[in-house]
């Protein structure tokens, strides 16, 4: 069987995930890279793209946690037809695999969700999974999830769960909601479990570290806050070198001295958009779950001036790590790639630009983090 013909993306810098090569290549078979060789070592021969002038090549973002872009919402139609939308409406911000993310709803919700994302996962690389946010959280710490629709995990829910093999599987929950070893369940059948919305103290947040669970879902926003005397999963997240935790870079979410001392913390950081409907899109207002949202100087709020998922995209977090947190471009790309890729189990195939890796790649300003053009395995998105 004869092999891909191969081609390269050529650019002026070329950050592979660890470190830049400048006036470097990347050449591609198929969908996987096959070498990382310097620019001018490249046949002649060989069809080469070469990346706008002074522009970086990096692995493609990955984001965890998107609820919804392009005017969509995929809580309001876990359809496929909903998560190409999504998926094209965050490719302009350099994300190439993203988890498409259902918050609290219903059985029939969760089930149109998993079901949606095993079909178009046959078809698109740029879905990896799905998250669920929720149900499973405290009601102590809604946000702006619907509370008559959070509630404890039941049998059936270990069914449903259990069954999904399409991909990652990511849930968000409140451990001290959960029963004791359902955690554990979870991560025996192959899902991710991630700390959010909750109130569990330092102690049960150390409990369900030891079943498993590995992530903490927007840090800071929607749990226990670190106090002196209780430090809750803030403390437990950050002095943890297993621990995975997201951050909402968007300068509303969390302050930036707190995300300075994130970003210092033991554990690792990532990136995540918490994403919503007006994020690649053109509307500046949307329903969820019956209330009306609206953006304000770039933040989604409720009508009670509550946040409500944000509408920034990868590329601006990344901005705004080094803009507002002073992060050096290359940490701040590592977040938003390889900790993510990592996180998930993925750390082996995404996430770098090194051989046998998916060719997943963005190539951008490094001023601004405007996104120029994007590949996902291997293919130019335009």
């Amino acid at each position: 069987m004869s092999q891909p013909p191969r081609h390269a993306v050529a650019a002026d810098v070329v950050f592979d995930g660890s470190v830049t090569h400048d006036n470097a290549a990347v050449v591609i078979e198929g969908a996987r890279i096959a070498a990382l060789t310097a620019r001018n070592g490249l046949s002649d021969e060989m069809e080469v793209f070469d990346a706008p002038p002074g522009a970086w090549l990096a692995p493609g973002f990955i984001d965890i946690q998107v609820n919804g872009g392009g005017d969509v919402l995929f809580n309001d139609d876990p359809s496929p037809a909903t998560i190409a939308k999504i998926v094209e409406a965050h490719r302009r911000f350099g994300v190439t695999a993203l988890l498409p993310t259902l918050i609290t709803d219903s059985d029939e919700k969760m089930r149109a969700a998993l079901d949606a994302v095993a079909a178009i996962m046959a078809r698109e690389p740029g879905v990896l999974g799905i998250h669920l946010e929720g149900p499973f959280l405290s009601p102590q710490k809604p946000g702006v999830h619907r509370p008559d629709l959070i509630r404890a995990p039941q049998p059936h829910h270990r069914e449903m769960l259990g069954a999904f093999r399409a991909g990652v599987l990511l849930v968000t929950l409140a451990p001290e909601e959960a029963p004791v070893g359902f955690i554990g369940e979870l991560v025996a059948a192959g899902a991710k479990a991630s700390l959010g919305h909750s109130m569990a103290t330092y102690a049960q947040t150390r409990a369900a570290m030891a079943e498993g669970l590995t992530g903490f879902t927007h840090l800071f926003n929607a749990m226990r806050p670190l106090s002196a005397r209780e430090p809750g999963p803030v403390a437990a997240a950050l002095e943890s070198p297993d621990a995975f935790y997201g951050l909402i870079v968007d300068g509303a979410h969390v302050d930036p001295a707190m995300l300075r001392l994130a970003m210092r913390g033991v554990g690792r950081p990532l990136l995540v958009s918490d994403a919503m409907p007006p994020v690649g899109g053109a509307g500046d207002a949307f329903d969820l779950q019956g209330r009306h949202i609206t953006v304000h100087d770039g933040v989604c709020r409720t009508q009670e001036g509550g946040l409500a998922g944000s509408a920034i995209g990868m590329a601006g977090a990344v901005r705004n790590c080094v803009r507002l947190l002073g992060l050096p471009l290359e940490q701040a790309l590592r977040f938003a790639s390889s900790n993510p890729a990592l996180f998930l189990g993925l750390g082996e195939a995404l996430g770098r630009l090194a051989p046998g890796y998916r060719a997943d790649m963005a190539a951008f300003d490094p001023e601004d983090i405007s996104v120029r053009k994007v590949w996902v395995a291997g293919e130019r998105w335009e």
